[in-house]
């Protein structure tokens, strides 16, 4: 066992976040770090409610979240499983594309557009597409998925004056790249992009189906021509237990 392990058991009380969300918190770190790779299986429930120091029926509430969001699963007569469902690999680069970023790895892809706003810019979105306030964007909010797995969600803004029709565009062909060429641009570098990882607020845990206390990668992206003109904002979540965001140089 890990020599940090023993941190990762404590859980604090009268802090306003529920023993169960802080114990289903460490289990996935654990799942996570392969700290129970030699098994393939959660300790048993007696044996985490000791670890933890509280009863079963809280660390049954920990682990029947971690079951809907599909980390483990119960077997009847054996225990709780953990589901082998890699990390997909998602690389940041010059050009970053999601279909193309994740390649191989999933069968199947899916971009769908949860709703669209047109609307003035203001603070961070006016300063990152280097327009003036109260310039009218387009904000299309979407879902991404890998094989049926909700993989992340993102809220993007657009020049209305350049991509009037990004929204429509977008709606029937699925793919920002595609929406851009129907407008004329038929290539695009990643400008800038800073990730931070936060707990999932309640919008996100619906739409990437996750259980509370679940941890996302927020990536605040700018996307620009080839002359270096901001073209897309974007606030992406995703899902950190379904992705790993790799940075390339």
């Amino acid at each position: 066992m890990r020599k940090d392990t023993a941190a990762r058991k404590v859980v604090e009380r009268q802090t306003g976040v529920a023993l169960w969300r802080q114990i289903a918190d460490r289990i996935r770190l654990a799942i996570s770090n392969g700290d129970y790779d030699a098994t393939g299986m959660v300790p048993p429930e007696t044996v985490l409610a000791g670890e933890f120091g509280v009863n079963r029926h809280t660390v049954r509430s920990a682990l029947a979240a971690l079951a809907e969001e599909g980390l483990v699963r119960p077997v009847q007569g054996r225990g709780t499983m953990i589901e082998r469902k890699e990390r997909v690999s998602y690389p940041i680069s010059k050009r970053t594309r999601f279909s193309q970023g994740l390649g191989h790895q999933v069968k199947e892809i899916g971009s769908r557009l949860l709703g669209h706003t047109e609307l003035p810019a203001r603070g961070e979105v006016a300063s990152a597409l280097a327009i003036r306030p109260g310039d009218p964007v387009i904000e299309l909010r979407t879902v991404s998925s890998g094989d049926g797995r909700p993989l992340s969600v993102s809220s993007s803004y657009y020049p209305a004056h350049r991509f009037p029709r990004m929204a429509e565009e977008f709606e029937q062909l699925h793919s920002v790249t595609k929406a851009f060429a129907a407008h004329g641009l038929d290539d695009y570098v990643r400008a800038s992009t800073e990730i931070v990882a936060r707990h999932a607020d309640a919008d996100e845990l619906a739409m990437l189906k996750l259980s509370p206390g679940a941890i996302v990668l927020e990536a605040q992206s700018i996307n620009a021509d080839l002359d270096g003109k901001p073209i897309e904002y974007s606030r992406s979540r995703f899902a950190a237990d379904r992705m790993k965001l790799r940075i390339e140089t």
